[in-house]
């Protein structure tokens, strides 16, 4: 048996996290300056469309419990296009990054408890194209499998565990909490907290495009900090009335300064979305011939 030098696993173990794109520095930097900033709504638009309802987080909350107990009974699977940007667990602003999604939601069986599966296949930034994921909780023992791109790792399939530090480092979230229904949930879980505070304004702006869709925009604002976990001095939620589904989300801390732009926290958003496409086992299995998992 060859003996390989401590040195040397060391080496191949922080080639993977690197290669994986998971990896960044554990110092305590503070957020970037965000790459966007909050949306104004009066800003380029027409007379017709800059129209700003106030409403109340209570009616917000209703609107996402409606739309979860909508998911719930219609939306079976999805795909299109995740594009995000957050601070991970380390304070540190990440890239934007682009992904191509399919998903298969809970809600495919009459019980509503049907196992949830995820491919990804990333599109940007350049030097992560072509990545492949798949986690689905009644597959591969609960394992991530990774397909990597470069030479070295791309030989062969990574199985990682979800929750493990090479699949979290970099990540704000687990793999497990993708998808349209989970951020529903965490909008609920988060605005119950708010649901009655009155240092929380909030309006509606409709006929908002985002691309091909006609969507609302929602901006809630904080008149001072919560000092809770998930603070934020403002939150803009993407929603879909049509198809009565939430396709985005972006929150934003407090400024430095009383007159600088707040730092982005987390943003996410869904485009292209396509709803009930009838994806099968084998959209989740990585000897997909349309796939580029290696077969060992």
């Amino acid at each position: 048996m060859v003996k390989v030098r401590r040195g040397a696993w060391l080496a191949i173990v922080v080639l993977i996290a690197t290669s994986l794109g998971w990896y960044v520095s554990r110092r305590n930097v503070r957020p970037a300056k965000a790459e966007s900033k909050p949306t104004n709504p009066t800003e380029g638009e027409s007379d017709a469309s800059s129209v700003i309802d106030s409403i109340t987080m209570s009616e917000v909350l209703d609107l996402a419990v409606a739309t979860r107990q909508n998911m719930a009974l219609t939306l079976k699977d999805y795909q299109g296009r995740f594009i995000k940007q957050e601070v991970d667990k380390n304070g540190v602003l990440g890239g934007v990054s682009e992904i191509s999604v399919k998903v298969q939601t809970r809600f495919r069986d009459e019980a509503g408890d049907a196992p949830k599966r995820v491919y990804l296949k990333f599109i940007a930034p350049q030097n992560v194209k072509g990545r492949e994921v798949i986690w689905a909780e009644d597959l591969y023992d609960g394992k991530m499998a990774v397909h990597e791109v470069g030479l070295l790792l791309g030989l062969k399939t990574l199985w990682l565990d979800p929750e493990g530090i090479l699949a979290m480092q970099g990540q704000r979230y687990p793999v497990s909490e993708i998808g349209l229904v989970k951020l529903t949930e965490k909008l609920i879980e988060r605005g119950e907290k708010d649901r009655n505070n009155p240092d929380i304004t909030v309006v509606m702006m409709p006929d908002q495009s985002l691309e091909d869709v006609e969507a609302q925009l929602i901006q809630v604002r904080r008149s001072k900090p919560s000092g809770t976990k998930d603070d934020f001095s403002l939150a803009e939620i993407v929603f879909d009335p049509e198809r009565q589904l939430i396709l985005g989300y972006r929150s934003f801390g407090w400024p430095e300064q009383a007159e600088g732009d707040p730092p982005l926290l987390e943003s996410y958003l869904y485009r292209d979305v396509e709803t009930n496409v009838g994806l099968t086992d084998k959209d989740f299995d990585t000897t997909n011939p349309g796939y580029n998992f290696p077969a060992f």
